[in-house]
């Protein structure tokens, strides 16, 4: 409480009148942002795919929609909207009400489009606030198991043994499999042949009739034919090695330099409540925790991320400038 002075005024009466009113209208403001953050959400949450129904991207959005429905007590539904690479979506989110009644997928092939499309009419990184991390798809490097290599130095050695005749498949031009596979042709100083398919099923059919020798994938579509035989792994691409395939190596213990994830996370339009993106964080983490949600998540192949907003957006940073390079390197263009 205030110390009352002599003749009835209290201590607030030293402060000067213009730097009261400041104060007072800072408490308004945290104020208001506190019963907004008391109130949400207020009505269902859409949360935006840019990827079609059935996938991997999907199926994950639908576990975590489910998940925080339960815990916000609000329906939250997914809105599949492909196109354009993500940037569809992406779109939709930006041009949203920042209320947080709008999230949006975030997928690694975000990062990559902002040095792919030069006509972009959003910026990933000033117009959709991160959320949260969601999960890693880890990434495999393929082959027909009739080419004879069963490792990555043996992959590399026939390469050069073979230069610009090995082909490299990838599911789409401008894709985290095609940057993925240009770092490796980059590092390892080889000339492999991009053959671009539509998706992860056309290269995996290819892949195990020999069309294509080998290729990057995400480990969700290829899991069945790699442990039937019908599709040799060589390496996973990121940090650590995957637990259902305990003697894969990853590609970093030939190559230390070399990682590529397929990531995703959670963003909403800027300008949403802080408090109302902490929410949301919170949310999303325990349920990645959860040991429910995660034995759900291991069905698809799909690593737990969580991060706080901060660090979610420094990763998404990161990676924007990591592939920016490779594309400009590689000189990677879409039509």
């Amino acid at each position: 409480m205030a110390r009352v002075l002599r003749g009835g005024r209290s201590d607030v009466t030293r402060i000067p009148r213009r730097h009261f009113l400041r104060l007072a209208g800072a408490a308004a403001v945290f104020g208001s942002r506190a019963v907004r953050a008391q109130a949400y959400p207020s009505q269902p949450i859409r949360w935006i795919v840019g990827f079609p129904p059935g996938g991997g991207a999907d199926i994950v959005s639908r576990i975590m929609a489910a998940w925080l429905a339960e815990r916000l007590g609000q329906s939250v539904f997914v809105e599949n909207k492909p196109g354009a690479s993500t940037n569809l979506s992406l779109q939709t989110a930006v041009n949203a009400a920042p209320d947080g009644h709008t999230l949006v997928f975030v997928a690694a092939s975000a990062a990559v489009n902002v040095s792919l499309f030069k006509n972009l009419t959003f910026d990933l990184r000033r117009d959709i606030a991160p959320v949260a991390g969601l999960v890693d798809f880890p990434l495999v490097l393929l082959a027909n198991p009739q080419v004879p290599v069963k490792t990555v130095a043996e992959l590399i050695a026939y390469a050069k043994a073979n230069p610009g005749k090995v082909s490299i498949g990838s599911f789409g031009t401008g894709t985290t499999s095609h940057v993925a596979g240009e770092l490796f042709k980059q590092l390892a100083g080889i000339d492999m042949v991009h053959v671009p398919y539509r998706g992860g099923a056309a290269l995996a059919t290819d892949l195990m009739a020999g069309r294509v020798q080998a290729g990057f994938d995400v480990l969700t579509g290829e899991l069945p034919h790699i442990q039937a035989g019908a599709i040799r792994a060589l390496a996973m691409a990121g940090r650590t090695r995957y637990p259902a395939l305990p003697d894969v190596p990853t590609i970093a213990e030939t190559m230390p330099l070399y990682v590529a994830n397929s990531w995703c996370g959670v963003g909403v339009p800027r300008g949403t409540p802080p408090a109302v993106v902490a929410r949301l964080n919170y949310e999303i983490n325990a349920g990645l925790g959860n040991p429910a949600v995660r034995g759900r998540l291991d069905e698809v192949a799909a690593t737990p991320m969580p991060l706080a907003p901060d660090a979610f957006g420094a990763y998404v940073g990161s990676e924007i400038d990591k592939w920016a390079q490779v594309i400009q390197a590689a000189n990677i263009k879409v039509e």
